[in-house]
């Protein structure tokens, strides 16, 4: 499933952040004029999910896996609460088969 952040928010107007939620794991692409971020985590690795969602404006979600943090800007509320919803049921499956 893929998540793409509004391109009316701050820092996506011309390359937008997206998101997608695959069977293990979760990709994050920033991408950028001259070179790009991805990155690549995997649900058991997550440790916390932070979400910020102001009353007016775009929600910024806050994934911390092994001590790092990966921060992404500019999605809308109710995507935020699906991405949420999906990577929180990913852990407690992956938590069960263990």
């Amino acid at each position: 499933m893929k998540f793409t952040a509004s391109r009316l928010s701050e820092g996506n107007k011309v390359f937008p952040a997206e998101i997608y939620l695959e069977e293990n794991s979760i990709e994050i692409k920033v991408p950028g004029l001259f070179s790009g971020d991805s990155k690549y985590l995997n649900y058991e690795d997550i440790t916390a999910i932070e979400v910020d969602s102001p009353m007016i404006g775009f929600a910024t979600l806050r994934l911390f896996h092994n001590g790092n943090k990966v921060e992404v800007h500019g999605f809308s509320k109710s995507d935020v609460k699906e991405i949420r919803r999906i990577i929180d049921e990913n852990r407690s499956k992956r938590r069960k088969s263990f």
